[in-house]
């Protein structure tokens, strides 16, 4: 309904044909009227939900790390249920560290892994990585590697697998693809 106009006799709704001088103005919705937010009583997203998230406060009470460190944590642990799928994630403080540690199952049918998050300003020496590699080997199925997980100001995550020494990369899931792949680079090769 146009505000300040009369409704027309036998109109029900404030939606429709207001008439005011003998003329009818229509009433284009919501963008007329002076209310924009949702109506009482609709659901309504809370602003604070983030702080208010039971993960955030749970890895908040664990007071092993300063609040950059679990804020990244809880960004990788929302990146990879939300993002990437993952089960079972679940986290745990190193206090010697201070440090939380994430671990959780890329597939159902995998071994569990290790993620270690951290803001992007944090620097870890290799011996520092190893005792972290030492200290979570309990946690993990696979022999002494975590996932770094490093966390920027804007939020983007970079993930790096970090194992103790060298480890052999899995064959490829289609052998027909790596045929494929060497046949063109020898066709490259042969077009020159």
């Amino acid at each position: 309904r146009a505000y300040g106009m009369e409704e027309p006799p036998g109109s029900s709704s404030g939606v429709g044909a207001a008439q005011s001088s003998g003329s009818y103005v229509e009433d284009s919705g919501p963008s007329d009227r002076a209310h924009y937010g949702p109506k009482p009583g609709r659901w309504e997203l809370r602003e604070d939900w983030l702080a208010a998230h039971p993960t955030l406060t749970g890895m908040m009470s664990l007071d092993v790390a300063d609040s950059s460190r679990v804020y990244a944590a809880f960004l990788v642990y929302l990146d990879l249920l939300e993002a990437r799928n993952w089960h079972e994630v679940s986290y745990d403080g190193l206090a010697e560290f201070q440090l939380i540690c994430l671990h959780g199952r890329e597939r159902e049918a995998d071994d569990l892994q290790v993620v270690v998050p951290t803001p992007v300003h944090v620097s870890f020496s290799h011996e520092r990585l190893r005792q972290i590699m030492k200290r979570t080997r309990t946690m993990s199925d696979s022999p002494m590697s975590i996932t770094l997980a490093i966390v920027a100001s804007d939020s983007t995550i970079v993930y790096y697998k970090l194992t103790d020494g060298f480890v052999m990369p899995d064959p490829p899931d289609n052998t027909a693809d790596v045929d494929n792949k060497q046949q063109r680079k020898k066709r490259k090769r042969l077009l020159r």
